[in-house]
Protein backbone atom coordinates (compact mmCIF):
# COMPACT_ATOMS: atom_id res chain seq x y z
CA UNK A 1 0.00 0.00 0.00
CA UNK A 2 1.41 3.39 -0.92
CA UNK A 3 1.71 6.19 1.62
CA UNK A 4 0.19 9.61 1.07
CA UNK A 5 2.65 12.49 0.73
CA UNK A 6 1.31 15.69 2.29
CA UNK A 7 4.45 17.78 1.72
CA UNK A 8 2.97 19.73 -1.25
CA UNK A 9 0.03 20.69 0.95
CA UNK A 10 2.31 21.85 3.76
CA UNK A 11 4.26 24.10 1.36
CA UNK A 12 1.16 26.16 0.54
CA UNK A 13 -1.21 25.79 3.50
CA UNK A 14 -0.98 26.47 7.19
CA UNK A 15 -2.75 24.56 9.93
CA UNK A 16 -3.58 21.35 8.04
CA UNK A 17 -1.19 19.15 10.02
CA UNK A 18 -4.15 17.96 12.13
CA UNK A 19 -5.86 16.70 8.98
CA UNK A 20 -2.73 14.77 7.98
CA UNK A 21 -2.61 13.11 11.40
CA UNK A 22 -6.29 12.16 11.08
CA UNK A 23 -5.72 10.56 7.68
CA UNK A 24 -2.67 8.68 8.96
CA UNK A 25 -4.60 7.41 11.99
CA UNK A 26 -7.52 6.29 9.81
CA UNK A 27 -5.18 4.35 7.52
CA UNK A 28 -3.34 2.62 10.37
CA UNK A 29 -3.35 -1.13 9.80
CA UNK A 30 -3.09 -1.93 13.49
CA UNK A 31 -6.35 -0.17 14.38
CA UNK A 32 -8.23 -2.05 17.08
CA UNK A 33 -11.30 -4.02 16.04
CA UNK A 34 -12.68 -4.70 19.52
CA UNK A 35 -15.31 -3.91 20.53
CA UNK A 36 -17.37 -3.65 17.35
CA UNK A 37 -19.38 -0.44 16.91
CA UNK A 38 -21.87 1.39 14.70
CA UNK A 39 -22.14 5.11 14.04
CA UNK A 40 -25.66 6.16 13.10
CA UNK A 41 -26.90 9.53 11.91
CA UNK A 42 -30.25 10.10 13.58
CA UNK A 43 -30.90 13.68 12.43
CA UNK A 44 -29.33 16.64 10.67
CA UNK A 45 -27.03 17.31 13.62
CA UNK A 46 -27.50 14.18 15.76
CA UNK A 47 -25.55 10.92 15.90
CA UNK A 48 -25.52 7.76 18.00
CA UNK A 49 -22.41 5.67 18.59
CA UNK A 50 -23.38 2.08 19.53
CA UNK A 51 -20.75 -0.31 20.87
CA UNK A 52 -21.20 -4.02 21.61
CA UNK A 53 -19.86 -4.40 25.15
CA UNK A 54 -21.31 -7.72 26.30
CA UNK A 55 -20.27 -8.60 29.83
CA UNK A 56 -19.40 -5.03 30.82
CA UNK A 57 -21.46 -3.10 33.35
CA UNK A 58 -21.82 0.64 33.81
CA UNK A 59 -19.04 0.62 36.42
CA UNK A 60 -16.64 -1.13 34.00
CA UNK A 61 -16.93 1.52 31.24
CA UNK A 62 -15.52 5.06 31.21
CA UNK A 63 -16.46 7.68 28.62
CA UNK A 64 -14.46 10.92 28.33
CA UNK A 65 -14.51 13.77 25.85
CA UNK A 66 -11.54 16.13 25.62
CA UNK A 67 -10.09 18.25 22.82
CA UNK A 68 -12.41 16.86 20.09
CA UNK A 69 -11.58 13.26 21.04
CA UNK A 70 -14.16 10.88 22.48
CA UNK A 71 -12.56 8.02 24.40
CA UNK A 72 -14.53 4.96 25.45
CA UNK A 73 -12.60 2.52 27.61
CA UNK A 74 -13.56 -0.56 29.52
CA UNK A 75 -11.76 -2.48 32.20
CA UNK A 76 -12.11 -6.22 32.04
CA UNK A 77 -14.69 -7.59 34.44
CA UNK A 78 -13.30 -9.87 37.14
CA UNK A 79 -13.37 -13.54 36.19
CA UNK A 80 -15.34 -15.68 38.57
CA UNK A 81 -13.31 -18.21 40.53
CA UNK A 82 -13.95 -21.89 39.93
CA UNK A 83 -15.37 -21.54 36.42
CA UNK A 84 -13.92 -23.81 33.76
CA UNK A 85 -14.74 -22.95 30.19
CA UNK A 86 -14.75 -25.57 27.46
CA UNK A 87 -14.98 -22.73 24.93
CA UNK A 88 -14.76 -19.02 25.62
CA UNK A 89 -15.96 -17.00 22.62
CA UNK A 90 -17.28 -13.93 24.42
CA UNK A 91 -14.45 -11.45 24.69
CA UNK A 92 -14.13 -9.86 28.08
CA UNK A 93 -10.83 -8.07 27.66
CA UNK A 94 -10.08 -4.46 28.43
CA UNK A 95 -10.42 -1.99 25.57
CA UNK A 96 -9.98 1.62 24.60
CA UNK A 97 -11.53 3.20 21.52
CA UNK A 98 -10.89 6.77 20.41
CA UNK A 99 -13.09 8.74 18.04
CA UNK A 100 -12.14 12.14 16.64
CA UNK A 101 -15.09 14.50 16.85
CA UNK A 102 -15.73 17.32 14.44
CA UNK A 103 -15.88 20.86 15.79
CA UNK A 104 -18.92 21.62 17.94
CA UNK A 105 -19.89 17.94 18.41
CA UNK A 106 -20.84 17.37 22.04
CA UNK A 107 -21.74 14.22 23.98
CA UNK A 108 -25.36 14.42 25.08
CA UNK A 109 -25.44 11.25 27.18
CA UNK A 110 -24.85 7.51 27.28
CA UNK A 111 -26.97 4.45 28.00
CA UNK A 112 -26.14 0.77 28.44
CA UNK A 113 -28.88 -1.71 27.48
CA UNK A 114 -28.71 -5.39 26.59
CA UNK A 115 -24.93 -5.36 26.18
CA UNK A 116 -25.00 -2.33 23.85
CA UNK A 117 -23.56 1.03 24.86
CA UNK A 118 -25.32 3.94 23.15
CA UNK A 119 -23.58 7.34 23.17
CA UNK A 120 -25.69 10.25 21.90
CA UNK A 121 -23.80 13.03 20.10
CA UNK A 122 -25.08 16.35 18.77
CA UNK A 123 -23.58 19.20 16.78
CA UNK A 124 -24.21 22.44 18.68
CA UNK A 125 -22.95 25.34 16.61
CA UNK A 126 -22.71 28.62 18.57
CA UNK A 127 -25.04 31.37 17.39
CA UNK A 128 -22.07 33.57 16.47
CA UNK A 129 -20.88 30.96 13.92
CA UNK A 130 -24.27 30.24 12.35
CA UNK A 131 -25.08 31.92 9.07
CA UNK A 132 -27.35 34.91 9.49
CA UNK A 133 -29.43 36.80 7.01
CA UNK A 134 -28.51 40.46 6.52
CA UNK A 135 -31.46 42.69 5.74
CA UNK A 136 -31.00 45.07 2.87
CA UNK A 137 -31.60 48.58 4.14
CA UNK A 138 -33.18 51.54 2.44
CA UNK A 139 -31.24 53.96 0.24
CA UNK A 140 -31.13 56.74 2.90
CA UNK A 141 -29.14 54.42 5.21
CA UNK A 142 -26.62 53.71 2.46
CA UNK A 143 -26.45 57.42 1.61
CA UNK A 144 -25.82 58.29 5.27
CA UNK A 145 -22.94 55.77 5.39
CA UNK A 146 -21.39 57.31 2.28
CA UNK A 147 -21.70 60.82 3.79
CA UNK A 148 -19.98 59.69 7.01
CA UNK A 149 -17.13 58.12 5.02
CA UNK A 150 -16.71 61.30 2.95
CA UNK A 151 -16.63 63.42 6.12
CA UNK A 152 -13.97 61.16 7.63
CA UNK A 153 -11.83 61.44 4.50
CA UNK A 154 -12.21 65.24 4.52
CA UNK A 155 -11.16 65.40 8.19
CA UNK A 156 -8.13 63.24 7.44
CA UNK A 157 -7.16 65.51 4.54
CA UNK A 158 -7.43 68.64 6.73
CA UNK A 159 -5.31 66.99 9.43
CA UNK A 160 -2.55 66.26 6.90
CA UNK A 161 -2.63 69.83 5.58
CA UNK A 162 -2.19 71.25 9.08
Amino acid sequence: MSALDFSPLFRTAIGFDRMARLVDAARAADAPSYPPYNIERTGDDAYVLTMAVAGFGPDDIEITSQDNVLTVSGKAPQAEEGRRYLHRGIAGRAFERRFVLADHIQVQGADLQNGLLHVALKRLVPEALKPRRIAIGSAPMAQKTLEVEAANEQDAGQAQAA
